[in-house]
């Protein structure tokens, strides 16, 4: 009775050890995520249909890391040349970064204007996240928007003494999230409520926070070494008190 007590509890302890180590192995942490794309609609303008599309061109780091369009176009509302995204990560350091990019942007709603060319990015390190915006060739009715806007930039459109706007539109909008995530909007424009509702988004970028792999020898090498003490003194315990309940054996 007592020899099978002592085979149940060194079976008990080779599992309890087992089970140390499997639970002991720390996972390799993922690197920060981030994804992109070049522009997406959810408008509903005066006695008009609801307009979605998009988002269009999107990447990720969890996805396919680029993408590219000959062309956008949403009637009434925006159109555009060439329009691509694309996402990268360094899974030696979890650097993190996305860009999304529009050529030859046409504004028709409300007859905003025109744009050469819009850019979004972003790029999460250690030291933190940090976006931009890059505009080039502006014309966008009496408004005046420099090249690489500062964050959060509010203009109104027309941009005169109107009692009500057409559009609002933030330039280089940065959004810190919960997650310690950024997300660059180059362009975010918001009708006014007698023109409609909803949201038109040009270039989106968005980083997440930096997290490199863990090496495997940062912690496993002292649990693995702990485990294997705790089997040899099992295994050793076991055949102690074996030879004490059989003086005969050895």
């Amino acid at each position: 009775m007592h020899m099978r007590l002592v085979r149940r509890s060194g079976f008990v302890g080779v599992v309890a050890a087992v089970a140390l180590l499997v639970g002991a192995m720390p996972a390799h942490a993922a690197p920060g995520d981030g994804s992109a794309y070049a522009a997406d609609v959810d408008l509903t303008l005066a006695k008009a249909p609801t307009i979605r599309v998009g988002p269009l061109a999107p990447s990720s780091t969890e996805g396919r890391t680029s993408a590219e369009l000959a062309s956008l176009a949403v009637p009434g509302v925006v159109s555009a040349g060439v329009v691509t995204s694309a996402v990268g990560r360094d899974e030696s350091t979890g650097i993190v970064r996305a860009k999304a990019t529009l050529d030859n942007v046409e504004l028709t709603m409300a007859d905003m204007g025109n744009i050469g060319w819009i850019e979004a990015g972003c790029e999460s390190t250690t030291d933190g996240n940090n976006g931009w915006t890059t505009l080039g060739d502006v014309r966008l009715a009496d408004a005046v928007v420099a090249s690489n806007p500062a964050p959060n930039t509010t203009m109104r459109i027309p941009s005169g003494p109107v009692p009500s706007p057409l559009v609002t539109v933030v330039f280089n909008e940065q959004i810190r999230n919960d997650d310690g995530s950024l997300t660059v909007n180059a362009m975010h424009i918001k009708p006014n409520v007698m023109l409609g509702e909803g949201e038109v988004i040009l270039g989106r970028a968005q980083c997440g926070v930096p997290c490199p792999p863990v090496p495997l020898a940062s912690g496993a090498g002292l649990w693995l070494g702990l485990g294997v003490v705790g089997l040899a003194a099992i295994a050793v315990g076991f055949v102690v008190v074996r030879r004490r309940l059989n003086p005969m054996t050895g």
